[in-house]
């Protein structure tokens, strides 16, 4: 299940392999990326020390009430 996907990666490159993975978020986060306050455009992943690291994405907290 993808809450967000990265589509204009599909139009602009050509993909040759899909990985999945998941991410360790906040709940804050969870709720910020379910409302749709998350920025990928510019995002992409490196590997570093055997692990996967996302860079270059931004998720907006949400107002507080």
């Amino acid at each position: 299940m993808s809450i967000i996907d990265n589509r204009k990666a599909y139009h602009d490159y050509f993909v040759e392999e899909k990985f999945e993975a998941g991410l360790a978020l906040e709940g804050w986060e969870v709720k910020a990326i379910r409302a749709g306050r998350v920025q990928i455009k510019e995002a992409y992943v490196v590997v570093r020390d055997g692990e996967v690291v996302l860079l270059g994405a931004h998720i907006s907290p949400l107002a507080t009430a």
